[in-house]
C-alpha cells in the first residue's frame, strides 16, 4: 500500500485542525506536536498534514508569501455532503464557488478558501 502525505504550510496549526475537522465533519484530535498537525479520517488515515511556516528548514514552507497555495487544490470527497455544506457555510462568510453538479462527474460540490487562503474544493462521493 502506497499513501501521499499532502502537507500545507499554516499559519495556526490548531486554528487551521479544528476548521478541517470540521468541515470534513472528523472527530477532534489535538495537533501531533508543536508546529505540524493531522487530519485523520474515521478509520485513521492521514487525509491531510499541517505544518507551521519556517520551522524545520523546509525549503516550500519557508515562507507563505506570495500567496498560500499557488497552483494547488485540495480535493475532498465526503459522504455527508450536505453536512459538510452546514458546516462551510458556519465557517467561511462567503462561498468561493456555491453547490453545483460538476458535468464530468455528475457530483456535487462547493469551494472555500481555509484559514490560510488555500482553495478547498468539497465534493459528494456519490452523485
Amino acid at each position: 500500500m502506497r499513501r501521499l502525505w499532502t502537507i500545507i504550510g499554516s499559519a495556526d496549526i490548531p486554528t487551521s485542525l479544528s476548521w478541517y475537522q470540521e468541515l470534513l465533519r472528523l472527530p477532534k484530535v489535538p495537533q501531533v506536536h508543536e508546529g505540524f498537525g493531522q487530519v485523520i479520517d474515521d478509520d485513521g488515515l492521514v487525509l491531510l498534514c499541517l505544518h507551521s511556516w519556517r520551522e524545520h528548514d523546509h525549503p516550500s514552507l519557508i515562507d507563505p508569501e506570495p500567496a498560500a497555495g499557488n497552483g494547488l487544490l485540495l480535493f475532498f470527497r465526503v459522504d455527508d455532503f450536505d453536512g459538510s455544506l452546514e458546516a462551510a457555510r458556519r465557517l467561511v462568510p462567503k462561498l468561493e464557488e456555491e453547490p453545483s453538479r460538476n458535468p464530468a462527474t455528475g457530483t456535487m460540490e462547493f469551494a472555500l478558501r481555509d484559514p490560510d487562503g488555500y482553495y478547498v474544493m468539497v465534493s459528494a462521493l456519490e452523485g
